[in-house]
């Protein structure tokens, strides 16, 4: 008897992240499913992970642990530790929020499948849009796309990131293989002063705007389709090595 595939689910908003849930359960219908998520809140957290303090792990359900870590923990801890190195895939999301073009330096949901494929796991990231309220579409999209994964595989070093806009109940959306696309942040820096009279800061932008260039991401999810994006490990610029051969550096 053929045994189930064994998932891990993973993400950056923590155990009460609204996509979690509908994603567990879309997954579920493939295999054993195991989560492994942050005990509070972790976006924007990108690939870092905790060296210098003790990771703790609560079992908070079935195959469900919390952890007051990073994503990026979450996905090794997950994988080395509490799955025993007996995964087939990973699956991190359903982000409230989308990734889309650069946000993926600083996703930390990106950044659960990232580490995942650092570890010779095939991995799917699934962001969506932030103003849609019910996750069911995007995660019967992850149950599709990771049941092809499962059965074709992902080349060495390749994941893929998908963003899913808001669908009007549609089970089938469309859905484009894109690449990135451009999105622009605000470089404003706010600076508050506490009760106390002490300065201090925020990063945080209040506005972010979009370039949508035909065949990408950003593109895609503004015309209402599910976006699918490769992103390769190796970030190499090929044709610069050329030229600094060329650069008098020695």
């Amino acid at each position: 008897m053929r045994r189930k595939p064994r998932i891990l689910v993973c993400n950056d908003d923590g155990q009460h992240g609204p996509g979690l849930r509908p994603l567990i359960s879309a997954l579920r219908r493939l295999g054993e499913v195991t989560a492994v998520v942050p005990a509070q809140e972790r976006s924007a957290d990108s690939h870092s992970l905790t060296l210098h303090k003790p990771l703790r792990v609560h079992l908070i359900g079935p195959r469900f642990f919390t952890l007051n870590g990073k994503p990026a923990d979450c996905a090794r801890l997950g994988l080395l530790e509490l799955m025993g190195g007996r995964a087939d895939l990973v699956v991190s999301g359903i982000n409230r929020g989308y990734n889309l073009g650069e946000d993926i330096v600083y996703s930390g949901t990106v950044a659960a499948a990232r580490e995942a494929t650092l570890l010779g796991l095939p991995a799917l990231a699934l962001s969506q849009d932030p103003e849609s309220l019910d996750y069911r579409p995007a995660a019967a999209f992850a149950a599709r796309t990771a049941r092809l994964i499962l059965s074709r595989g992902l080349p060495e070093g390749i994941l893929l990131s998908a963003n899913v806009p808001a669908l009007s109940g549609s089970s089938k959306p469309p859905v484009a293989v894109t690449r990135l696309g451009r999105r622009l942040y605000s470089k404003e820096v706010t600076l508050r002063r506490d009760p106390r009279g002490g300065d201090y800061y925020w990063l945080a932008g209040s506005s972010v705007s979009s370039v949508f260039e035909p065949g990408t991401d950003v593109a895609a999810v503004s015309k209402g389709r599910i976006s699918l994006t490769p992103l390769h490990i190796d970030v190499s610029d090929r044709p610069m090595i050329e030229r600094l051969k060329s650069w008098p550096l020695g």
